[in-house]
C-alpha cells in the first residue's frame, strides 16, 4: 500500500473511532468519510463496507489486546492477569466506539486473546494471586463486564472503570470461602454472547 493509501487508512480508522464513539455504530459511513475529511470513493477503495469498516477497526483494537496479553505474560510474578485487565480496560475506554462488537464469539483473534487470558490466569493461580477455583470463563464475564461499565460511564464519568476493575481485581484474590455459584461452561458463554451479537436492535445498527 502506497504511503498516501495508508494515511487515508489510518485516517479513516481513527475517524470512525471517534465518529462511532460519539454517534454509535448507527453512525452512517457518510459521516466517517466527512469526519476523515475524504471523498466517499476514498473510503469504499479501502472499505467495500460499513461492516468492512466496522470489522478492520475492531480487529485493530484487538490485536492491540493481544500484544497487551502478551506483555502482560512476560511478567515474571503472576501479576500478568491484573496488569492486563488495567490495561486493556484503559485501551478500550479510548476505543468505545467499537465495543459492541468487541467479543465476537467466532472472531479468529478472540479466539487467540482467549488463549492468552487463560495462560494468565493459570499464571496468576500458580503464584497465588487468585483464587484456584476462577475460571476462564470468570474472566470472560469480567471482561463483559468492564465493557459494560465503560459503555455506560464513559461520556460522563470515564474513569468509573478503575474502581470496577480494582474491586473485580480484588474479589479474585484467594480466600477460604468457596464460591456457591458454579462457573459458566464455555459453550454456555459462546451461546449468550452469540445470543447478544444477533440482537435485532444491534444488527439493525450496525448493518445501516
Amino acid at each position: 500500500m502506497r504511503s498516501d493509501a495508508l494515511k487515508n487508512r489510518e485516517r479513516l480508522l481513527a475517524a470512525a473511532a471517534q465518529v462511532f464513539e460519539e454517534k454509535g455504530l448507527e453512525a452512517s459511513v457518510a459521516d466517517v468519510a466527512s469526519a476523515a475529511g475524504v471523498g466517499m470513493g476514498t473510503l469504499y477503495r479501502h472499505f467495500t463496507s460499513k461492516e468492512a469498516l466496522v470489522e478492520a477497526l475492531v480487529s485493530d483494537v484487538l490485536e492491540t489486546t493481544i500484544a497487551l496479553a502478551r506483555e502482560a505474560a512476560a511478567r515474571p510474578d503472576g501479576t500478568g492477569l491484573e496488569h492486563f485487565l488495567l490495561e486493556s480496560s484503559a485501551y478500550q475506554a479510548e476505543h468505545l466506539g467499537c465495543l459492541p462488537k468487541l467479543w465476537i464469539t467466532d472472531h479468529h483473534l478472540v479466539q487467540t486473546a482467549r488463549e492468552l487470558i487463560a495462560g494468565l490466569l493459570a499464571d496468576a493461580q500458580a503464584h497465588g494471586r487468585v483464587r484456584p477455583d476462577l475460571r476462564n470463563t470468570d474472566i470472560s464475564l469480567a471482561l463483559w463486564s468492564i465493557r459494560g461499565v465503560l459503555e455506560t460511564t464513559g461520556p460522563n464519568a470515564p474513569e468509573a472503570w478503575k474502581r470496577h476493575v480494582g474491586l473485580l481485581i480484588a474479589g479474585m484474590r484467594p480466600s477460604g470461602a468457596e464460591l456457591a455459584q458454579r462457573p459458566l461452561s464455555q459453550n454456555q458463554v459462546d451461546r449468550i454472547l452469540s445470543r447478544h451479537e444477533a440482537s435485532p436492535a444491534r444488527s439493525n445498527r450496525v448493518g445501516q
